[in-house]
């Protein structure tokens, strides 16, 4: 009797163990999705308003040039074109922490491209990551994102990109590990993370800011650089925008967070920064944020660009413990005053080179105004990551709405890696506003993974 009773408390333990593990399991695979968090939803001819297609001030009737402003919202040319390719032909390298993973031709060709498929496949591949052979795409492609839009948002794109020029190219072979080199695993991925859903309005919320949701949560797919991942690559939205990476950069926080994220930005700041790639003090885009501006934000009307900054600033706050609160203050003329140059007398002397021309002593230049530092957050991030990117690969920011260039050239060959740790270290101990330690083991490592 004895022993049949503690054998039932052994089940019964076991039972209640395996149920927590089960909870706990399904609390980390499964995430609220991307506009949980504004409320209910209806469908889309329930709503009085249409946020998708082209917006409302877009000018031309042409059906083509709806396609192109769609897909150029969606960003298709930045991921499908390697750097000195043809426009769509794929190649562009995507280093991950499982593997190397190379974008398609999405270029009209017959052979090596899309120019084979039919409405259906296009359709299918973009909703639900599925190519015609049923083949799984990686979520590098972001169909989780994309699967919101509407199949009539979707068929524009592809009418757009067929009347692209054909291509003959074959892209490079992904590089990844096993497990992570087996397609058919996405099944499962898509399974729990793609929703396969069309986008569907929050009912009380207005046209604009369900225009903005489309915007960033369909074409733009924000949260797939500026929201966290969980272990098993979804995005985590419990702590949505708060900040993710996107090819080896930061992707800084988007939240309402006052410290840590765009909170105390105001509306004209960040409308500012999405059509010129810069905001008075507030610094510049560069790396992917600034390739971002020139191939779309840039492209957009007055009314979308409004959409979106309403839609971003309405996310609630999360904080990202790392970042502290930005220092808005240049720095004093002297360049040895609030430094401890002695012990960085190397971060000093290249800055002193190469750096203090275009940025000044206290970080601000009224004549290269995207070279200021002030209010920036890679200067304002201890860990120094896009700093020494930047001054590695060198950077590119729009300094003016008609789309000029201003270009910050590469350091990478110049200087060795403790070069470089030195002077991001001088960088961000002169302007930011907690020093950084980055050491050149792992400059060589963001040189590897770029």
């Amino acid at each position: 009797m004895n022993n049949t009773s503690g054998f039932r408390r052994i089940l019964l333990a076991f039972g209640a163990f395996v149920m927590v593990g089960l909870a706990v399991l399904a609390w980390a695979a499964i995430r609220p999705g991307p506009m949980d968090f504004a409320g209910s939803t209806v469908a889309l001819d329930e709503f009085d308003g249409d946020p998708t297609g082209v917006p409302v001030d877009f000018e031309s009737a042409d059906p083509l040039a709806r396609g192109q402003y769609l897909a150029e919202a969606a960003d298709c040319l930045a991921c499908h074109t390697d750097e000195g390719g043809q426009a769509f032909a794929g190649g562009r390298a995507f280093v991950t922490e499982f593997g190397t993973i190379y974008s398609s031709n999405i270029s009209p060709d017959q052979e090596t491209g899309i120019g084979g498929w039919s409405d259906e496949d296009f359709v299918r591949a973009v909703h639900r990551g599925v190519g015609p052979q049923g083949q799984w795409y990686y979520p590098a492609f972001p169909y989780a994102a994309y699967t919101y839009l509407t199949e009539q948002d979707v068929l524009a794109i592809k009418e757009y990109l067929f009347r692209q020029p054909p291509v003959t190219s074959v892209p490079p072979a992904n590089t990844l590990r096993f497990p992570y080199n087996q397609r058919w695993l996405m099944r499962f991925w898509a399974m729990l993370y793609n929703p396969n859903a069309r986008f569907e309005p929050v009912a009380d919320r207005s046209l604009s800011w369900n225009r903005g949701a489309y915007m960033v949560e369909a074409l733009g797919h924000c949260g797939d650089c500026h929201t966290p991942r969980t272990p098993l690559q979804s995005l985590d939205n419990r702590r949505k925008f708060g900040g993710g990476m996107a090819e080896g950069w930061r992707a800084y926080n988007l939240s309402s967070h006052e410290s840590s994220g765009i909170g105390n930005w105001s509306a004209a700041d960040l409308e500012q920064y999405l059509k010129t790639g810069r905001a008075d003090n507030r610094g510049s885009a560069f790396g992917p944020m600034a390739e971002a501006v020139h191939l779309s934000f840039r492209r957009m009307t007055d009314s979308d660009i409004s959409a979106i900054v309403e839609y971003v600033r309405s996310v609630p706050p999360v904080e990202t413990p790392d970042l502290p609160t930005l220092r808005m203050q240049p720095a004093a003329l002297d360049p040895l005053q609030g430094v401890a140059v002695e012990d960085n007398p190397r971060g000093l002397e290249v800055y002193s080179a190469d750096c203090a021309g275009c940025h000044g002593w206290t970080g601000e230049n009224d004549l290269v105004p995207h070279s200021t530092f002030t209010g920036s957050r890679a200067v304002n991030d201890p860990t120094a990551t896009n700093v020494a990117l930047a001054i590695i690969h060198g950077a590119s920011s729009l300094a003016s709405p008609d789309g000029a260039v201003a270009m910050m050239p590469a350091f990478g060959e110049i200087y060795t890696d403790d070069d470089i740790a030195a002077v991001s270290n001088y960088v961000i101990a002169r302007f930011g506003a907690t020093p950084s330690s980055i050491g050149a083991d792992e400059v060589a490592r963001l040189r590897e993974a770029h």
